[in-house]
């Protein structure tokens, strides 16, 4: 046996510890490779003698010493990846995990038809054999989803029977062949837009609004897409936006809310399984439409809160959070077809920067209160009361483009941002708010204020008159979420310490929404 363990000293410790030599090598090697401060101090130790010559030579060599160190890197990480996609190369990995989907989907369509297959079996004896149906759907589904001749801008129209989208066809027909973009004014200001607007809709159509209102409504725009219009029947809420449309030339979309709104498919639509149609929507033919355009464009969801409009508008609310406007899209449907509407890319339609959604309240027992996210994201204004008939001059419609239009909301946030004044008395009112209501400015808030004030005042309001309706509609509304029943002293205490911070009778907005809260309460 001792024999045995000096040959296996011998022999097989020799080998081991060639190994650990090898092994140990390896790891010099790297360190030698990786250890830059190591190279500069070397480089400091040799460099006082160095010529020109040596330089470059030195350049050279350190070129090549970073090249190696990437290769190295670079197999090490493809060995890795090859590791953790369990031995095979990425491009294989990537065409097994698309046959998965493929087979994924093969088996969803095909439950999906074994299902219908059943269903009209039970009640048709003389339904064809299975596997020959399934083979002609399954034919019909491949040359639906591999598209060959896509739809597009430039090729000729398409006969809106053969697409399963019929009015979004029509719709790319018309711009293809009928459409002629309009001149637009590029030189009105916001201050002649609201006081034009306000003389058409009296002159043309017959409906009275107090310049605040349009100074309010237009700063609104400026603001956030989505806006608020509420009150008692009768005033005007849906006039408003209706006659916006007529005074820029593009017709107002007028989306009526039905009580039984309670997901996305009732603003989108949804594609019918069994007619192989998609039944569209006003809505969708609303932001569809408004990518071929520039004109600014309203959709007024009627009466939006006799459904529930966090279920339904959760989507949108959403989509119009995100920061970059290229990712306001909304997905329609999971595969495009070659006669689909040309501006469906990838399923998806896009939300144009020219749509402003406008949503109408009646505040009465048959509607539903609406939830804290969409007021917060919306800008809310109350019309309560018609402004009393006046005359004015016949005043003519415009054109205007949206990019007119942004570009005068960005130049008047530059040359009327919030004054560091009124900064510092919200500052005061918030301190207030948070020590005796435990309310505050959230940051949304404050973004709204900051792009709101200079709108306002750009449409020929003041500061103050700006601050006062903001404050009013997004800050004192939160009240409502609170018990007053018990808090009228304080809420008396607040309206003087608004004439205490402002000025006696400045925040009329707000003293009033105070005393309406405490008669309600």
């Amino acid at each position: 046996m001792n024999n045995f363990f000096n040959y296996f000293t011998e022999d097989i410790g020799r080998v081991f510890q060639a190994f650990v030599e090898v092994i140990s090598s390896i790891f010099n090697f790297l360190n030698y490779l990786f250890n830059f401060p190591m190279r500069m101090n070397i480089i400091k130790e040799h460099s006082a003698t160095f010529s020109t010559t040596d330089w470059v030579m030195l350049l050279i060599a350190n070129i090549m010493i970073i090249a190696l160190c990437g290769i190295i890197i670079y197999f090490v990480g493809k060995f890795i990846t090859k590791v953790f996609h369990g031995g095979i190369s990425r491009k294989e990995y990537e065409k097994m995990a698309a046959q998965v989907r493929t087979l994924q989907r093969e088996l969803l369509r095909s439950n999906y038809e074994k299902d219908k297959i059943l269903s009209l079996k039970m009640g048709d004896p003389e339904f064809p054999e299975p596997e020959e149906e399934n083979k002609e759907e399954e034919t019909e589904e491949e040359n639906a989803l591999v598209p060959s001749n896509r739809n597009t801008l430039e090729s000729p129209c398409v006969d809106p029977s053969d697409s399963r989208f019929f009015r979004l066809t029509c719709v790319d027909n018309y711009y293809k062949t009928e459409y002629v973009k309009p001149e637009y004014d590029d030189e009105i200001t916001l201050e002649q837009l609201c006081e034009r607007f306000r003389n058409f809709a009296a002159s043309q159509l017959k409906l009275y609004y107090d310049i605040d209102m349009m100074r309010f409504f237009i700063a609104s725009m400026g603001t956030s897409r989505i806006i608020i219009l509420q009150g008692i029947s009768g005033t005007g809420k849906t006039s408003l936006p209706y006659a916006f449309g007529k005074f820029v030339q593009k017709d107002t979309t007028v989306v009526s809310v039905q009580p039984s709104w309670r997901e996305r498919t009732e603003l989108y639509g949804y594609f019918n399984e069994f007619t192989k149609r998609y039944a569209e929507t006003e809505f969708l033919q609303a932001i569809y439409e408004c990518n071929y355009f520039r004109d600014p464009h309203m959709v007024i969801l009627d009466e939006m809160n006799i459904a529930r409009v966090e279920y339904y508008f959760a989507e949108m609310l959403s989509i119009l959070e995100m920061p970059l406007q290229e990712e306001w899209k909304v997905d329609i449907v999971t595969a495009v077809w070659d006669n689909d509407p040309c501006l469906i890319e990838n399923g998806k339609v896009q939300i144009s920067n020219n749509v402003w959604i406008v949503g109408t309240i009646n505040n009465d027992d048959s509607t539903f209160a609406v939830a804290d996210k969409v007021y917060d994201r919306a800008i809310p204004i109350d019309l309560d009361s018609r402004a009393d008939p006046f005359d004015c001059e016949m005043t003519d419609p415009i054109y205007i483009s949206t990019d007119r239009l942004n570009d005068l909301f960005d130049k008047a946030k530059d040359e009327y941002p919030v004054s560091q004044e009124i900064i510092d008395k919200l500052e005061l009112v918030n301190s207030y708010l948070i020590k005796n209501f435990r309310l505050a400015f959230g940051n949304r808030i404050m973004k709204q204020i900051g792009d709101f004030v200079p709108c306002f005042i750009a449409c020929g309001g003041t500061e103050t008159q700006a601050i006062d309706f903001i404050v009013a509609k997004k800050v004192l509304r939160k009240f409502e979420s609170l018990s007053l029943g018990f808090m009228k002293d304080e809420l008396t205490k607040f309206s003087n310490y608004l004439d205490k911070v402002f000025g006696k009778n400045t925040m009329v907005i707000c003293k009033e929404y105070i005393e309406q809260l405490k008669k309600n309460n």
